[in-house]
């Protein structure tokens, strides 16, 4: 470049002629160090002093100064070599172009590939766009559905002459002043901001709709404007009616635009609807393989769920929100519902109230028609009539079984879910019609009860209120309007709707009324929005379809909208389920978030008091702690198939004694040793026990084998483990403990086969060798030791105590203690006579014992002289045993002879082996039984009352209490709300 400069400077200079001038060293040129020096031949005027320095645009360097010798110009003759410098310099500039464009190119390729680097590799995001969308256009024909749309001279058809009606406005223009803007409505269809994205849709039929909407609402208020002026000056309406005519003219022509305009809309969104469910069908029927997530609004449901269960002890409240539908009873307002959600699902009823506790239905799109209760698992086809009769028979059931002990509507909760093609995705509460006085059949507290459930929805700060009143009423009858101002004075979340207005217009004398009640003025409550809807002709039978042809029919002829006291948008279930639907999911995106944070900070809390009180303790809930306390109990009950035979038949033969030893004793034994001689005693004893045997025994026998295995059960479960025993399970146990034991029922051929087995075993009287002979005499000298010390003490409790006693301890008798010691001292006495007297006392020697004690100034009674004999005989009766047990210790030589030469005779202790014996073989059987099908069989019960308990959550609750486990279920309840959540926002932040 510096070069070029020069060539094109040494040019200018050779046009002049110049004289010897001496030029400084800094004035000249340098170009990598080479020097340049020139003479011109003639210069007309002599050089300027100039201090010129070069920079490259390369480089920042400067370049060095070149230090040249001074030269001379001298004055010379001029050549004309022209041409040779003219060819000289185009060929250098061609040099200076092509290095340039090479230059050039280079660093643009350099730069092109740097921005490259910097963008992201977004090939492993290809997983984001679903599959069919890459394979659409195999299974839609998209050419077959654009010829199906109507064409630019199709349309043009069906739009009215804008020129015309241009024309007919400018007129109206210059006949009538403009007046003022009305006030703003409440623009539900106006979900999306059409000034943006005019540009994107100006060609296409959607773009002429959006052109074509804009200009009907420039219309539409200019013929506002319009009548407004005319109604206002009634001088101008004499004087002009031929330009009323005019503007009816033209508000008719308005009206028919705004429904073909509406067709329009309808047409291309049942095609937009067919083309979604087909997408969705192919999707449901397996061609997309890869899994669905979640809806959003499903997700935002569960959170909902969870939430209605949650009890809030730590002040965080549910604040997420819902629309809360309220209204007076009969008003329409499950209609409404039934409207939105397309499908007749409720009960119906002429007068009665239905609707008697709140229904939570969560709507949302999909392929097929359905409803689904959260707690089941079967669908109801919304598109059969059976199964909608189901479902209304369905709810109808829930909530009768919801309202308990008396009540006529119930704060239980009953969780819908709807899907379908087309439905908005929102989630609301039908409650129960607002009463204003309790007829018979209600509970006295109904009425209070409705307002405290409507009240306890509303106070939500973030619930959107869906305020239903009847327009065939009088509007000061209403209640449900003061009860909405109470809860949202300034109506920012208030929407409110006026149905049956059809009725109203028909019967309603002065149509102003609806017109001042959808403005919001006859009403002393505020709302967000007003709308005006229709809900059929009255008849339970109407179809959804039907009851929409009718809304529609009605809208077009009705004079409200003719007449502007209605506007378009304001009208329609359709509009107000979408401007609901987006009222919704506005609330939704400006609170979740700040509910979110709310409940992490609750859970930090709930964590830090774990920590602080339980720190080496796992974080289970009452389900988790049921499953642990379940194990455990299972084990313990397979514990009792550990117990060895031997401890069975130990316990159960000493329980089995000590509940037959007193039958035994009193029954048995004492009867039979009243007889003279041995055959008698032996002949009484098998008469006794053939008796036994047959009526009480086995019976007795099982009752101690039951009782045994309940007490070795509970052994199991109440016995310490040490540091592993939880006291938080004891209840549950005791429970299930119980609960078992009840359901238990022993085998009932138990009792027979134990009575055979009895009966053979008692009958058996040879004694086989010493030992048995010796077991049998430990045995009776055991039993009869311990008859006699509990003789001895009733017989001490009976006399009170002894002289010793009396002097150390210092305590004395009672009256009737020292009469009965008397009558003992009396009684031993005859006993002291005759060792051999019988035991019963004879009439005779009962008074003979009254006049002696009479002769000490001692009066008794003879009731009290007999029963005390009978403590004292026994007493002489067990002694006298003892002592004839001992003289038979030597007497089993004599038994093998059978007692022939004898004095001795020793039946007693043969009567005692087989009682022993007995027992002995009543032991081992119970032990078999209890073995072999009683513990299984428990151990089943055991397991059916678990699983009983695992299904009733009430029992759960009753059962496993304490802070621990409330501490545990809160922590597990917010953890899980939190999760949920979080992942709803970021759900619903992918969708944006």
């Amino acid at each position: 470049m510096l070069r070029a400069a020069c060539i094109v400077y040494r040019g200018v200079i050779n046009k002049h002629v110049v004289k010897e001038v001496k030029l400084p060293s800094q004035n000249l040129f340098s170009h990598r160090g080479r020097h340049h020096s020139f003479s011109v031949a003639s210069i007309q005027r002599p050089f300027a002093r100039q201090s010129i320095r070069c920079y490259s645009s390369l480089s920042r360097i400067p370049l060095r100064r070149s230090r040249l010798l001074p030269f001379h110009v001298a004055y010379q003759t001029r050549r004309n070599f022209w041409v040779a410098r003219l060819a000289s310099r185009l060929l250098k500039l061609r040099y200076l172009v092509l290095g340039s464009a090479v230059g050039g190119g280079y660093t643009a390729k350099k730069t092109y590939d740097q921005w490259k680097d910097m963008f992201p590799d977004l090939s492993e995001y290809k997983w984001i766009v679903p599959d069919f969308i890459w394979e659409l256009d195999e299974h839609i024909n998209f050419d077959k559905l654009g010829k199906a749309l109507p064409n630019s001279e199709e349309l043009a058809k069906l739009l009215p002459d804008f020129d015309k009606l241009g024309e007919s406005f400018s007129l109206l223009k210059g006949w009538l002043s403009s007046g003022p803007g009305g006030e703003t409505a409440f623009k539900a269809t106006d979900s999306q901001s059409f000034d943006s994205s005019e540009k994107q849709y100006k060609k296409g039929l959607l773009g002429d709709l959006i052109l074509l909407q804009e200009q009907l609402k420039q219309h539409e208020e200019e013929a506002r404007r319009a009548a407004g002026n005319i109604n206002t000056g009634t001088a101008q309406q004499k004087r002009k009616a031929s330009d009323k005519e005019k503007v009816d003219q033209l508000q008719e022509e308005l009206l028919q635009t705004q429904l073909k305009y509406q067709r329009i809309l309808e047409r291309l969104e049942k095609e937009n609807k067919d083309l979604r469910k087909l997408v969705l069908q192919r999707d449901d029927k397996g061609i997309h393989h890869r899994n669905l997530k979640k809806s959003l609004i499903d997700m935002y449901s569960e959170v909902l769920d969870i939430l209605s269960d949650y009890d809030a002890n730590y002040n965080t409240q549910d604040h997420l929100p819902r629309v809360v539908v309220v209204g007076d009873q009969s008003s329409g307002k499950t209609s409404v519902l039934e409207m939105i959600a397309q499908a007749r699902i409720f009960p119906r009823g002429s007068g009665e109230m239905m609707t008697r506790s709140p229904v939570k239905v969560t709507l949302s799109e999909g392929p097929h028609h359905v409803a689904v209760f959260k707690d089941s698992s079967r669908e109801f086809d919304l598109t059969k009539e059976a199964d909608l009769a189901a479902l209304r028979d369905e709810i109808e059931v829930r909530m009768r079984k919801s309202v308990k002990n008396g009540q006529t509507v119930s704060p239980e909760t009953i969780s819908l879910s709807v899907k379908g093609p087309g439905i908005q995705r929102m989630v609301l509460v039908d409650l129960p019609g607002v009463i204003s006085t309790v007829t018979s059949g209600m509970a006295p507290d109904t009425k209070e009860t409705i307002f405290s459930i409507s009240k306890a929805y509303m106070q939500n700060p973030n619930a959107i209120i869906l305020c239903i009143q009847d327009g065939s009423v009088d509007a000061e009858r209403s209640i449900v309007t003061d009860l909405v101002s109470q809860m949202d004075p300034q109506g920012r979340r208030t929407i409110f709707v006026l149905t049956k207005v059809d009725l109203a217009e028909r019967n309603v004398a002065s149509p102003s009324r609806i017109q001042q009640i959808i403005e919001g003025k006859l009403f002393p409550m505020k709302a967000l929005g007003y709308f005006a809807v229709v809900t059929g002709k009255g008849n339970t039978n109407e179809s959804i379809d039907s009851i929409k042809d009718y809304e529609e029919e009605f809208f077009q002829g009705s004079s409200l909208l003719k007449k502007g006291m209605l506007k378009a948008h304001q009208v329609t279930t359709k509009n107000l389920s979408l401007a609901v639907s987006d009222c919704f999911w506005k609330m939704v995106r400006a609170s979740v978030e700040q509910q979110a944070d709310a409940f992490k900070a609750t859970r930090f809390n709930l964590e830090t008091e774990w920590k602080n009180n339980y720190p080496r303790l796992r974080e289970l809930d009452r389900n988790e702690l049921f499953e642990k306390a379940k194990n455990e109990i299972l084990d313990e009950v397979i514990s009792l198939t550990q117990v060895t035979p031997k401890h069975w038949e130990e316990i159960l033969q000493k329980t089995l004694w000590e509940r037959v030893s007193t039958h035994v004793i009193e029954n048995i034994y004492l009867p039979a040793a009243q007889t003279m001689n041995s055959g008698t005693f032996n002949t009484t004893i098998d008469i006794k026990l053939k008796q036994w045997t047959d009526k009480q025994l086995p019976h007795k026998a099982v009752e101690v084998a039951w009782e045994t295995l309940q007490q070795e059960l509970s052994r199991f479960m109440t016995e310490q483990k040490g540091k592993e025993h939880d006291d938080i399970f004891d209840k549950l146990k005791e429970a299930v403990k119980e609960e078992s034991i009840k359901r238990h029922k022993w085998n009932e051929q138990a009792e027979d086969s134990l009575r055979v087995i009895q009966h053979n075993a008692l009958e058996d009287r040879s004694i086989s060798d010493k030992q048995q002979w010796d077991a049998a005499i430990h045995f009776m000298e055991d039993t009869l030791q311990s008859r006699l010390k509990d003789t001895e003490s009733v017989i001490r409790d009976m006399v009170g105590p002894d002289w010793k006693e009396r002097w150390f301890s210092w305590t004395f008798r009672a009256p009737e203690q020292t009469i009965r010691n008397e009558t003992k001292n009396e009684l031993e006495k005859m006993l002291n006579v005759n060792e051999d007297h019988p035991a019963y006392l004879a009439s005779d020697e009962v008074t003979t014992v009254r006049k002696n004690l009479e002769t000490r100034g001692v009066e008794v009674d003879p009731v009290l002289i007999k029963d005390t004999w009978h403590q004292v005989y026994r007493r002489h009766f067990l002694k006298s045993a003892l002592g004839h047990c001992n003289l038979c210790r030597r007497g089993f030589y004599y038994y093998q002879r059978h007692f022939v030469d004898s004095e001795l005779e020793c039946n007693d202790v043969v009567l005692f082996w087989r009682i022993q014996r007995m027992l002995g073989i009543t032991a081992n059987t119970l032990r078999q039984q209890l073995t072999n099908s009683e513990v299984r069989r428990l151990e089943k019960n055991v397991k059916e009352v678990l699983e009983d308990f695992a299904e009733d959550s009430d029992k759960k609750v009753n059962l496993l209490i304490g802070k621990r486990v409330q501490l545990a279920e809160d922590l597990k309840k917010v953890r899980e709300i939190q999760e949920k959540l979080e992942a709803f926002i970021e759900a619903l932040h992918q969708e944006k």
